[in-house]
């Protein structure tokens, strides 16, 4: 069902306050369409529509509305209303959306919890963000590996309904340390009298609980695991990483990267919900110091201004030159970006790469100066066409250059490289644009002159 559909037919419902049939006409509706046609109307009128349906459906619709819209509904409502809402979640999405939650909020809602609860959320809740432990689930399957086979999927057929997922089982020694794993797959092709033991893969690809998240979607990525068991220090078992957990963190990078391209940097949550003043902050910095950054290129001018006055048609390509210079430095830049991000490239292989980038640029540079040089010739003769396409080539090489080489300097410092592309980049080589071309301009001039 198409989403302006759904929220006339929930607004139409609110309308005439007659939701006799609005469960079963929504019932083979998936719960993110649901989420996104609720996120549409106020906490009130959320909690009203929600409360139509069944408290396990209910669950799976408000876990994916955003997480500030599930802060905003928990607070909406009593803590008795609620307590039966979060009990229906699985183990990480209540621990996220406990995160959110006033101090106040936590002290209210702990009590209402059973015991096993509270110290699954507790714990869950007490990894720092960015990590493994912030994101697994504890709801995992859990085999000895002295069952047999039958009995295994005996074990799973009793609790898949309580488990995040059942495709991947993990198999644990007495003291809970992990020592294997099998999938659902293996266990029903394998002889129902073998031992889980012999059936299973030892040493199974593992993280602990403070491995930073990007680390544990590529493992997820390269090895194209379902799940990622998370030990502790001590080798057992805490949790998993599913596969869909590792692609939500594989997204938030990404968006994360292209904001910090644009030297914005990291923002929390959604452009349209943040604040003004928010995204004003993020804005600011980066305009203020890049405009004090872009002095220079004036600078640039003003030492070069007889030049300048004596072959006005140098202006006339300008523009054309430092953009050009930016446009190459930000194509380099945002390769070397994202192969640091991607693993692709490491920092030893700087070396390699400029030489790579030197051949690359003088190509483009002498593709782009041949181009140019007819419209300078046009434009100022024989003399300015040699100015130009000098300029171009070196321009386009420098541009290249710096591009490829800022990340690969920051990173080195332990600075994010997404900081280096975009407006950064550009600024650079804007300024050494100027004084190329104007360098070039006063020497060659003055040669032939």
């Amino acid at each position: 069902m198409e989403l302006l559909v759904l929220i006339h037919l929930l607004r139409a419902a609110l309308e005439s306050g007659d939701f006799s049939e609005l469960a079963d006409k929504l019932a083979d509706t998936h719960p993110a369409d649901l989420a996104a046609a609720l996120a549409e109307f106020s906490p009130a009128h959320q909690w009203q529509l929600l409360t139509q349906c069944p408290l396990a459906r209910q669950a799976e619709i408000f876990v994916y509305l955003p997480l500030e819209q599930q802060v905003q509904l928990a607070h909406s409502i009593s803590r008795a209303r609620f307590t039966p809402l979060i009990r229906q979640m699985s183990s990480d999405e209540r621990a996220d959306l406990f995160n959110k939650f006033s101090d106040e909020q936590k002290q209210a809602l702990l009590p209402a919890l059973a015991q096993a609860e509270r110290d699954d959320i507790l714990s869950l809740s007490s990894y720092s963000e960015g990590t493994a432990g912030a994101i697994m689930s504890s709801d995992y399957a859990m085999l000895s590996p002295h069952l047999t086979v039958s009995e295994a999927i005996e074990v799973l057929r009793h609790e898949a309904p309580d488990k995040e997922t059942i495709y991947l089982s993990y198999v644990v020694d007495e003291k809970r340390a992990l020592i294997g794993a099998l999938s659902l797959r293996e266990l029903i092709l394998a002889p129902a009298s073998a031992l889980v033991d012999d059936v299973m893969k030892h040493d199974p690809i593992q993280v602990t609980a403070d491995s930073s998240q990007e680390e544990v979607a590529a493992l997820i990525a390269r090895y194209d695991l379902l799940a990622i068991p998370v030990v502790n220090q001590q080798g057992q078992l805490v949790g998993i990483v599913t596969h869909d957990d590792a692609m939500d963190v594989a997204a938030a990078e990404a968006t994360e990267d292209f904001h910090k391209t644009a030297t914005i940097g990291k923002l929390e949550g959604s452009v349209k919900d943040a604040k003004i003043s928010l995204l004003y902050r993020k804005r600011v910095v980066w305009l203020v110091v890049l405009v004090f950054g872009n002095i220079f290129s004036g600078a640039g001018l003003a030492l070069f201004e007889q030049v300048i006055s004596q072959h006005i048609a140098l202006l006339f390509f300008l523009p054309l030159l430092i953009a050009s210079s930016g446009n190459a430095g930000a194509q380099s830049g945002t390769l070397m970006v994202r192969a640091l991000a991607t693993g692709d490239v490491k920092l030893r292989d700087w070396g390699k790469m400029l030489g790579k980038e030197v051949l690359i640029a003088s190509l483009l540079g002498l593709t782009m100066a041949a181009a140019v040089s007819g419209l300078g010739f046009l434009r100022g003769g024989a003399d300015i066409s040699v100015v130009v396409a000098a300029t171009m080539l070196l321009v386009v090489m420098i541009g290249s250059l710096i591009g490829l080489s800022l990340p690969f300097l920051l990173s080195r410092f332990g600075m994010d490289p997404a900081t280096a592309s975009g407006p950064l980049i550009t600024s650079i080589a804007d300024v050494a644009g100027v004084v190329i071309y104007f360098s070039i301009a006063s020497w060659y001039l003055e040669l032939v002159l």
